[in-house]
């Protein structure tokens, strides 16, 4: 996957996650750096799951955002707001 198409993903998923965990995005660059944490963490999840994702980039998205969930949860419940 291209850099580019990386950066979009990881924006997509980090947004979408800001705003279903917390209620709000964490502006571009916030949300790009957990859409690509949620990616990394989405494919350790879905890999140890035996789940592949062969959705193309709306599977990326996906994939990363589930990630990037379970990161923000994880993190919420370490960090207090």
């Amino acid at each position: 996957m291209g850099l580019i198409v990386s950066l979009i993903v990881g924006l997509i998923a980090g947004a979408l996650a800001g705003q279903f965990v917390k209620g709000r995005g964490f502006g571009l660059v916030g949300d790009t750096l957990i859409g690509f944490v949620g990616g990394l963490v989405g494919g350790l999840v879905f890999g140890l799951l035996g789940l592949e994702s062969s959705g193309g980039i709306i599977g990326s998205i996906v994939v990363s955002f589930v990630g990037a969930v379970i990161f923000l949860a994880i993190t919420k419940s370490f960090v207090k707001a």
